[in-house]
């Protein structure tokens, strides 16, 4: 494991009982370099979606026990947010709160396949994701006319789909 993935799963740890006290949930941590700074970022949400108020109480006690355990090196930026509406789906979790839900998927690979007699390939769809299977890692994407079970390794990306 490397020093940056200890600093995740340690930051995880001790975010982890803050959001408990609060029935928050945790969506994801990351410890990137961008422009030259660290940036510990740590996303947030909860049932009917998080405020701003939500994210300062758990930015002054993460940042409380950061300070206290004292574990990451580099000088960073500790972020608290709010994933966003537009977030990849990344845990079993964010798959299964979406079924039912307009998603848009990117494979990294194209898939082909026959309609109406014509030859169709492509790597980027948008349909209703009809089910997660977390046994075998497949989602099936409901489109118009057709069904399509891929493999979750297979997908690049995979979010909520929002028409404006």
């Amino acid at each position: 494991m490397s020093k940056h993935q200890d600093y995740v799963q340690k930051t995880e740890a001790l975010v982890s009982p803050i959001l408990q006290k609060y029935q928050y949930e945790l969506v994801d941590v990351e410890f990137v370099k961008e422009a030259g700074s660290w940036h510990l970022r740590v996303y947030v949400d909860k049932e009917g979606g998080i405020t701003i108020d939500d994210l300062t109480t758990v930015n002054h006690e993460l940042s409380d026990q950061m300070d206290k355990e004292d574990f990451i090196s580099e000088s960073y930026i500790l972020e608290v947010s709010s994933p966003g509406l537009l977030r990849p789906f990344k845990k079993p979790r964010d798959y299964l709160r979406n079924i039912g839900e307009d998603v848009e998927m990117k494979l990294f690979s194209p898939v082909t396949w026959e309609e109406k007699g014509k030859k169709y390939s492509d790597k980027e769809f948008v349909g209703i994701l009809k089910e997660y299977r977390e046994e075998d890692g497949t989602i099936v994407l409901a489109m118009d006319d057709r069904e399509m079970e891929v493999q979750v390794k297979d997908i690049a990306l995979i979010r909520k789909y929002i028409t404006f």
